[in-house]
């Protein structure tokens, strides 16, 4: 069947895998997009130890990427995190060049969509348009007025994320259920969903709401060649939604599966003002660094394990094209 995003990315099957920051390495996006999909490398791809040199991080992302081309001749592409103003991070801006450099067709640009600053900001657009790479847009405050300038703009995929997404969640709680619709009838370009898409279920029913692919997460992290910690995928596929915990955190809310510093945050977010306790748990947390912790090197005692609701429907650790087909089961 006709779709447009397969048509625009140049992909099989409509399904876009997210790219969780640690958790995603040159295998597991190689063997998504070999699948049919497209594959992502996230900021942090195939690494574990965090460097602040700008420089060195792009060149990791250009060894990623070169490991990615050596499994598949299919597409794929590359995360570039977005400012919360006019301005790109020169780590953003290194890795851009990168992108440049080495050819890669595809940028997935997390935009803010925060306080006014809607859409891609300038510094990313312009080299983007100018040498064709194509701009799939996932705002960590996704919204109609987004929405609408990232089509000005000429974003190749909009990505509506739903409140029942994991890691950085929007601020405005509105469901995948309710968000899909309301975004598809504000624009005619493209449109992907994320928050909850792990079955074949959950595909169908974002289609019937009106997108045109799923962005999916969760059900990535308990395939067998995701970098994710053996024990992390045991948690994954014995756990449901009702396990989460759920607490405010930077930017806006997060959730965790139970770790050793989860009642702690939950006490913040109860006790605490929501800006005091958004603080507090950033620290508790440390950053992304709690994700390296948790759910690259397995230590449930300091980090903490990001999913969407969407976990109570991963049952097995599979592989990725196992995966793929049942999610697109429809598709084939």
């Amino acid at each position: 069947m006709t779709n447009r995003i397969c048509e625009v990315l140049g992909i099989q099957y409509p399904i876009i895998q997210g790219p969780m920051s640690w958790l995603t390495n040159a295998e597991l996006v190689a063997a998504v997009s070999n699948a049919g999909g497209l594959g992502i490398l996230g900021p942090n791809a195939g690494q574990t130890e965090l460097t602040t040199d700008p420089i060195e991080t792009a060149e990791r992302m250009r060894r990623e990427i070169k490991k990615v081309r050596e499994l598949t001749d299919k597409p794929f592409g590359v995360t570039l995190i977005g400012s919360n103003g006019e301005f790109s991070s020169v780590f953003t801006l290194k890795i851009l060049d990168v992108v440049v450099e080495e050819k890669v067709p595809v940028v997935l640009i997390n935009s803010f969509g925060k306080d006014g600053h809607y859409g891609v900001e300038q510094g990313l657009l312009e080299p983007c348009k100018k040498h064709g790479i194509k701009m799939i847009v996932r705002s960590l405050q996704p919204s109609i007025a987004d929405a609408r300038k990232c089509e000005e703009q000429g974003a190749s995929v909009y990505v509506a994320t739903g409140f029942d997404e994991g890691g950085t969640m929007p601020g405005v709680a509105i469901g995948t259920f309710s968000i899909v619709p309301m975004i598809r009838d504000a624009i005619k370009m493209p449109l992907a969903v994320a928050g909850g898409i792990c079955d074949a279920r959950t595909v169908r029913a974002a289609f019937a709401l009106g997108a045109e692919a799923v962005f999916c997460g969760t059900v990535f992290l308990a395939v067998k060649e995701s970098p994710c910690a053996q024990n992390v995928k045991e948690l994954i596929v014995k756990s449901t939604a009702e396990d989460l915990s759920f607490f405010r955190a930077p930017m806006d809310y997060y959730r965790s599966l139970p770790t050793a510093i989860c009642p702690q945050l939950v006490e913040n977010d109860l006790n605490l003002p929501a800006e005091e306790a958004k603080q507090a748990n950033g620290k508790v947390m440390g950053g992304v660094g709690g994700m390296r912790l948790g759910m690259l090197l397995g230590d449930l005692e300091h980090g903490y394990v990001s999913v969407g609701n969407g976990v109570s429907l991963i049952h097995e650790v599979r592989s990725v094209k196992e995966v793929v087909d049942e999610l697109m089961v429809d598709y084939k």
